[in-house]
């Protein structure tokens, strides 16, 4: 296999799998799934070809109902089609989603898991949309890294073609789907040479043909209905076996390991939780944490939820395990538990010795994850008697299911240089942002990872992005909380958020602002100046508002912040930075026109100059600074009680 990195987001590493195997694409938009489809629709403009040597046809209907009946119909015709959606999108397709599993067609489904529109809308990301699919017969599988969407991806397409089950391939919106990563393509050889052409074949041969036609869509009755739903059984009976098979030969190929369900951790491991998706990077980094110190933990990270395979969950669960917690993306009212802690229940029903078993959930709609929750999980299994139906990462004080959560965990690579910006909706930082993140994986041996939350109205709310560095693949799938470098484009942000104290000890602060090295001092607050003193920080200043004005590009502050970002975190030589960073404003802004691109050089070349470093004062550690001041700023919003929130229930 060829080794070819590159710097991409989860959707486009699903668009770049799925665009091997697919003939035909039926499309609707939806965040946050939308870029899936608009890559294939550039890439098939541009005359790529897939592994049939001819360029996709896509096709962009009204409504998502209308995408799913064109992908209905297009199975049933003989193309190989695929389809892209989330949320309230993917639901409207599930009346064709029984039709096309009914009919053993091989279609497969990329879905950026989303929230649904509940008590509320929200376009970020858990898997409520998903486990309400899980009925319509299609295969599931799950990936929970950008470079696990590439790799899953393709055994999605494989085990659709060979098993002619359909599947719904999903990973976390947002988390993933946006969650820029430095990875390995799949090269389309080793999907010609893994794919089976006689499956192929028997599936054109099936089609509906006029020269050689078959009556399909029939109405059964009584007398044969149960019949013929039971004869697919022996498909789904397959599945397993060929999605292992495909695993097996991605693992060949890329040398990283792929099984239906994944063991990490303890061979002797008495509690291990029970997972899918991105939740699994993060709880990867704090088992092996916790392992070097000598508890006796470990994961399961589950790539095929659907069929739910007990031969093959037992081929890596360790038989020292006493207790075991079940995480879920999700809530379902009324239910015993939540479905994926019901699978597991179900399969040690007959079993002697059978462990203590019991579900949580964490992270809806996108609520960050950290290690000290996942080790909060750990903790309660140890518990003689553990909370069941818990959750993590919020404070419950209505019904009390939610578990304390101790002190922030380092668990990263110590290596891994992390960075926050603080940026404002539309101003450009996170473009400029992702342009860094691309510069330093396409054009280093480092890895690089970029994530960038924001409100959901985006122009002109608070927009943060979270970027790690390192020479190892990254795999903190959580927001960066311990950051050796802060930035802040909105002096109006040192009063309104918590940006500086997880700042690392020897770290550097930059603030865009019109103050002079005089007045800085007298407009930050105590609190920034308690920790930079206490993180032994340096502190700099540049007046970027300025700077833009001067060189004729209004308020567009970001290339100038980014170019102050480079001379200051030292990742790469900046003069190397420049050079790159004049490439990315190139390819940017080149539609603009070259003025546009001329204005952007300039400021990449003032950038760095415009800086003034402001001496932190170490007397400035015994300023008095209240807990409540620091809890009022804090942009994790996982404290807010949900007592506060009840009188806006009763009244919904």
């Amino acid at each position: 296999m060829k080794r070819v990195m590159q710097t991409m987001d989860g959707n486009q590493a699903a668009a770049y799998a799925s665009y091997a195997f697919t003939e035909v694409a039926g499309i609707y938009p939806i965040t946050p799934s939308s870029p899936m489809a608009e890559y294939v629709d550039e890439w098939a403009a541009k005359g790529m070809k897939n592994i049939f040597d001819v360029p996709v046809k896509l096709v962009e209907m009204q409504s998502e109902g209308g995408a799913a009946g064109t992908v209905h119909g297009s199975l049933e015709a003989g193309a190989l089609t695929t389809t892209y959606t989330a949320s309230q999108g993917l639901l409207l397709k599930i009346p064709n989603m029984y039709k096309i599993a009914g009919e053993l067609l091989p279609g497969v489904i990329h879905v950026s898991a989303r929230s649904l529109s509940v008590q509320a809308l929200s376009i970020f990301g858990d898997h409520q949309d998903i486990y309400a699919t899980r009925q319509t017969g299609f295969t599931m599988m799950a990936s929970g890294s950008v470079q696990e969407v590439m790799d899953m991806g393709t055994v999605a397409h494989l085990t659709a073609i060979k098993s002619r089950v359909p599947v719904l391939h999903f990973f976390d919106g947002f988390r993933t789907s946006h969650e820029i990563q430095k990875i390995e393509l799949m090269d389309f050889d080793v999907c010609k040479k893994l794919v089976d052409y006689d499956e192929i074949q028997k599936f054109r041969d099936r089609a509906l043909n006029p020269e050689h036609p078959v009556t399909r869509g029939t109405a059964q009755n009584d007398d044969i209905y149960f019949q013929t739903r039971e004869a697919q059984n022996k498909f789904y009976d397959a599945v397993p076996d060929i999605a292992a098979y495909y695993m097996e030969e991605i693992s060949k190929e890329t040398g990283r390991e792929y099984k239906p369900f994944k063991y990490r951790g303890a061979a002797d491991a008495d509690r291990v939780i029970i997972a899918m998706a991105s939740v699994c990077q993060t709880a990867e980094e704090t088992v092996d944490y916790l392992v070097e110190k000598g508890e006796k933990v470990g994961l399961i990270t589950v790539h095929l939820y659907r069929p739910f395979s007990e031969k093959y969950f037992f081929n890596v669960l360790p038989k020292t395990v006493k207790k075991i917690a079940v995480l879920e993306r999700t809530k379902e009212p009324g239910a015993p538990g939540e479905p994926l802690l019901l699978d597991v229940k179900s399969i040690f029903y007959d079993k002697e010795n059978a462990p203590v078993i019991v579900g949580g959930r964490y992270g809806l709609s996108s609520k960050d994850t950290t290690p000290a929750q996942i080790k909060a999980v750990f903790d309660n299994l140890s518990q003689d008697k553990p909370k069941t139906n818990f959750t993590v990462g919020i404070v419950d004080d209505v019904t009390f299911t939610s578990l304390e959560v101790g002190e922030r965990l380092s668990v990263a690579d110590p290596s891994t240089k992390a960075c926050l910006f603080f940026g404002l909706g539309a101003d450009g930082t996170v473009g400029a942002n992702k342009n860094s993140i691309k510069i330093i994986g396409d054009k280093t041996d480092l890895y690089a990872q970029g994530y960038f939350a924001y409100d959901s109205k985006k122009s002109g709310g608070v927009t943060r992005s979270h970027l790690r560095f390192g020479k190892k693949p990254i795999r903190a799938t959580y927001l960066v909380s311990s950051p050796s470098f802060v930035a802040c484009s909105v002096p109006a942000y040192l009063k309104q958020y918590d940006m500086t104290s997880g700042l690392k000890k020897g770290g550097k602060f930059l603030l865009n602002c019109v103050w002079d090295k005089d007045e800085v001092l007298e407009n930050i607050p105590d609190n920034i100046k308690y920790d930079l003193a206490k993180a032994e920080a340096k502190f700099y200043i540049i007046n970027a508002t300025k700077l833009a004005h001067e060189i004729g590009l209004g308020q567009r502050t970001n290339t100038i912040m980014q170019s102050a970002f480079f001379k200051l975190a030292e990742i790469i030589p900046y003069e190397e930075a420049q050079k790159y960073m004049k490439e990315y404003a190139l390819k940017s802004y080149g539609k603009k026109g070259d003025d546009v691109v001329q204005l952007n050089y300039k400021a990449i070349d003032v950038g760095a100059s415009g800086l003034i470093e402001i001496e932190v004062n170490p007397e400035w550690i015994n300023l008095k600074v209240s807990a409540q001041e620091k809890v009022d700023k804090n942009n994790d919003t996982s404290n807010c009680k949900t007592e506060l929130l009840t009188s806006f229930v009763k009244n919904i």
